[in-house]
């Protein structure tokens, strides 16, 4: 129970990946706060599965995509007391390459992927500060925005925006607040039904992650040394590096 006793706000907590890694949080003590967008009945089976196995979680509700509803998000959670830990993890991932990015793509992929994690990040900033007490910040990113090619132009500009996010607010908060990110390789098949097969001959581990290793990644940077802040976890089984 390393984190008993602490509440970790989650953002897009209630599907995918992002639902693998509450549960991994709240397995390892801490009071859940699940953040979801449109995902209501998710959340809500995540919540009751969660409370049914003993562990506490609460919803919230907020459209990333609004900077009004994200700038309450934090005011929300703190009512319920300290926040010890923001996960930035909801994201839009759309297939988008030169010619078919819209203004409107590319502006929403900004403010839910880019600008919604800075505004909850600088909030999370100012309402742990004063306490002066150790606080986290883990920030999801993806192998590809850190090696970006020509497909999906708008997430990959999003999420390597996010990884020098990451590393300036790692130097801007330190040392009361550690900022850390995990890039995600091949975690699961896209919801979309793409077509992944052959992936894993791209892959030097030769296999998928599973959602195991990924809550024992983030679980790991909530709980590990304090020392290590504006770090980039690659969990892709070595994709980035070929």
């Amino acid at each position: 129970m390393q984190l008993e006793g602490k509440n970790v706000l989650i953002t897009g907590a209630a599907v995918r990946v992002g639902r693998a890694m509450a549960k991994a949080v709240a397995e390892a003590g801490a009071t859940l706060l699940i953040h979801y967008g449109s995902s209501d009945s998710e959340a809500k089976s995540l919540q009751s599965e969660l409370n049914s196995g003993g562990h506490q979680s609460h919803l919230f509700q907020a459209d990333l995509s609004k900077p009004r509803e994200v700038s309450t998000l934090i005011k929300r959670a703190i009512q319920l007391g300290p926040l010890f830990a923001l996960v930035n993890s909801a994201a839009i991932f759309e297939e988008r390459n030169l010619d078919t990015t819209s203004l409107e793509s590319w502006q929403r992929h900004l403010d839910i992927n880019l600008t919604a994690p800075f505004l909850l990040s600088q909030a999370f900033w100012f309402a742990n500060k004063a306490t002066k007490s150790e606080s986290r910040i883990v920030n999801i990113l993806d192998w590809r925005a850190l090696r970006p090619g020509a497909d999906h132009l708008p997430y990959t500009t999003s999420k390597a925006a996010l990884a020098a996010l990451t590393q300036s607010l790692a130097a801007a908060m330190a040392p009361q607040i550690t900022v850390n990110g995990i890039a995600f390789g091949a975690i699961l098949p896209p919801s979309d039904g793409g077509d992944s097969s052959g992936l894993t001959k791209k892959i030097p581990a030769g296999r998928w992650a599973t959602l195991e290793e990924v809550g024992e990644t983030l679980v790991f940077l909530l709980t590990g040394p304090s020392y290590i802040t504006g770090e980039i976890i690659y969990l892709d089984g070595g994709r980035h590096l070929i």
